[in-house]
């Protein structure tokens, strides 16, 4: 009996080295794909999450208020919407509280309305109201201070010898009412020939030739005679007012007639009513009202 032969296997043919390469570069190539993806996933995520310390707070914006120069004294006329807030007075109030702008721009503003004629009889004399840029005061309202003392009958129309009107910034004018910072009064008082300083500081109002400047500090926080003597800030300012304006109308300072009596108005009541009591109109019980010549 013959023994069943067993089948020989043939070793098997390992694959062509080309081939081993391939497979290797394949899954090569595939990790390759699969870690860029990952990083490129990653990174977008990264720069797509805010990051603290790169977060950027905007910071609001601050208007820069220049620094005030000398003044130069142009004249503009009143914008129809003033920046300016007017300082209101009460009829008992004797001083404006706060602190008040020791300077400006040295520039002023007009008001811009003409007034009616102010007064029955006698030549017109036409003014101009100004007031400096920076004082926080308004034109318009200061002119309508001015045009209200001006216009009262106890002041210097009721005498019936001129009439007075207020005219708009570009209108020809015999003089100008301004309401001006103490610095900026302290240097146009002097070029018109008057000192209104006192310890170093401009304090009072002065007459320049065409120019009755009112000292804004005077204006908001009166004077010691009528602050002693109680008397509200809205009379001192009718008594400035009607002061400075009849110096530009001619008249020069006077004394006391009578002790205790009213001041008449060109009195320098803002230093001193010379024994009198503080009074701020040229006219008394229908009359002229004046005192002796100093």
């Amino acid at each position: 009996m013959i023994a069943p032969v067993a089948p020989v296997l043939e070793p098997e043919t390992p694959p062509p080295a080309d081939d081993r390469w391939r497979q290797w570069w394949l899954a090569l190539f595939a990790v390759t794909m699969v870690l860029l993806t990952v990083v490129t996933m990653a990174y977008r995520g990264a720069s797509s999450a805010p990051s603290a310390a790169l977060s950027i707070t905007p910071t609001p914006s601050v208007p820069v208020t220049p620094s005030p120069s000398a003044p130069i004294l142009e004249s503009t006329p009143a914008s129809a919407s003033p920046s300016a807030t007017p300082t209101p007075v009460a009829p008992k109030v004797l001083q404006i509280a706060g602190a008040v702008p020791a300077h400006g721009s040295g520039t002023f503003a007009y008001a811009v309305k003409r007034a009616p004629i102010l007064g029955a009889k006698g030549p017109i004399r036409r003014f101009r109201v100004a007031v400096e840029k920076g004082s926080g005061e308004d034109p318009e309202a200061f002119a309508t201070q001015v045009v209200s003392t001006l216009g009262d009958p106890r002041s210097w129309i009721g005498n019936g010898t001129l009439r007075l009107q207020m005219v708009g910034a570009g209108e020809t004018a015999d003089f100008t009412v301004y309401l001006a910072t103490r610095d900026s009064a302290g240097r146009m008082c002097q070029r018109g020939g008057t000192n209104i300083r006192i310890g170093g500081v401009p304090y009072t109002s002065c007459r320049a030739t065409g120019q009755a400047i009112i000292n804004l500090d005077r204006y908001r926080k009166s004077a010691k005679p009528y602050l002693n003597a109680k008397v509200p800030l809205a009379t001192y300012r009718n008594y400035v007012i009607n002061h400075e304006v009849g110096h530009e109308l001619g008249r020069h300072h006077e004394g006391c007639p009578k002790s205790g009596g009213p001041a008449p108005v060109m009195v320098q009541q803002t230093l001193t009513t010379r024994g009198c009591v503080p009074y701020a109109w040229p006219r008394l019980n229908n009359k002229p009202f004046a005192g002796p010549h100093l």
